[in-house]
């Protein structure tokens, strides 16, 4: 086996911001496996406040390069699992591997991935559209811009209520509200009913990661589900949010992969929690390892493409939400 990658630093059509800031360009690491004559690709965006730039995804590469292409590939999981011990510290560069992985199995075996796993694409969730914070001017200009059917929108500021009264007044689509750990257990018990009124369908994330005293009352008290984000990172916290939220959003980025997001979901179905995969800002290699997740899922936040203004490969398409697939095997792109 043998592995190269690619860094790049992929500019947003429009600064996005969420409540712990603003970014212009979203940092990623594109790597390729290559065996027996085939390619895979997989993807690993850079997140800030996790620690793990570029920058270490490519100095923990390279210092395992040697153990990373020894390893005989026969499946993808018998990988992810040779990885999680010899990279335990970057999830990031794992799950970039691990997509990769299964995108050259998927070649190897000559099928999409949502074949191998059995899924029916029939049924396939639709795909949400955000609307970061920004103006009210500006945030009313972006979704008059996008007409879709269900958005998410981003919150944590001194005005959300009248942010999502206004957003409102111009649309019927559904809204998500994601206030990515912003509020505090009073502000969420005060703005949770008025937000269901104004025809919210569920709220992501509202108190901090660790506050799971405050998340076991307002999971008693909301009218509205709540789902866990920074709060879900790995496989062992899908369990503690059991009692205290009614779903998960995995990110294949920090939980490191498709392997063990397949994990995570079983674990949730198991507990009777709703499930929703988001997405990182990931160009098309990293969302269409979400899109072969959909038979599998509730809901789908995976519009990173279309929050970019460059991408870099083709496969997966966006029809009002509706996800559609490549006609390759594996992920189904082609790098540009």
């Amino acid at each position: 086996m043998k592995v190269n990658y690619r860094a790049h630093n992929l500019k947003f059509r429009y600064p996005f911001t969420i409540s712990k800031g603003t970014k212009t360009h979203q940092p990623t690491l594109i790597v390729e496996l290559e065996h027996m004559g085939i390619k895979g690709y997989g993807e690993a965006c850079a997140i800030a406040y996790y620690n793990i730039p570029v920058e270490k995804m490519i100095s923990d590469l390279e210092e395992k390069r040697t153990l990373i292409e020894k390893f005989a590939f026969t499946d993808p999981e018998r990988y992810w699992h040779y990885l999680h011990h010899l990279i335990p510290q970057n999830n990031f560069l794992v799950c970039a591997l691990d997509i990769a992985a299964w995108d050259l199995f998927g070649k190897l075996k000559r099928k999409k991935l949502y074949e191998l796993w059995g899924g029916d694409i029939s049924k396939n969730p639709v795909c949400d559209y955000t609307i970061g914070i920004d103006s009210m001017e500006k945030m009313l200009a972006k979704m008059k811009e996008k007409p879709w059917p269900i958005y998410k929108i981003k919150v944590g500021t001194a005005n959300d209520l009248e942010i999502i009264k206004t957003l409102r007044e111009n649309t019927a689509a559904v809204f998500r509200v994601d206030a990515n750990a912003a509020w505090d257990l009073e502000t969420a018990l005060q703005l949770i009913p008025q937000l269901k009124e104004l025809g919210v369908e569920f709220v992501e994330q509202p108190l901090a990661k660790d506050n799971w005293e405050d998340m076991k009352v307002l999971y008693k008290e909301s009218p509205l589900p709540l789902y866990a984000d920074e709060a879900c990172v790995l496989e062992s916290d899908v369990e503690k949010c059991k009692d205290h939220f009614h779903g998960i959003n995995i990110k294949l980025t920090k939980c490191s992969g498709l392997t063990p997001a397949r994990r995570m979901i079983k674990k949730a179905r198991e507990l009777d929690l709703k499930v929703m995969v988001g997405c990182m800002n990931e160009s098309t290699v990293g969302s269409a390892a979400i899109a072969h997740l959909l038979p599998f899922i509730d809901h789908v936040d995976m519009d990173g493409p279309l929050l970019l203004e460059e991408d870099v490969a083709t496969g997966i398409t966006y029809d009002h939400g509706k996800i559609g697939y490549g006609a390759g095997y594996g992920l189904g792109i082609t790098i540009s």
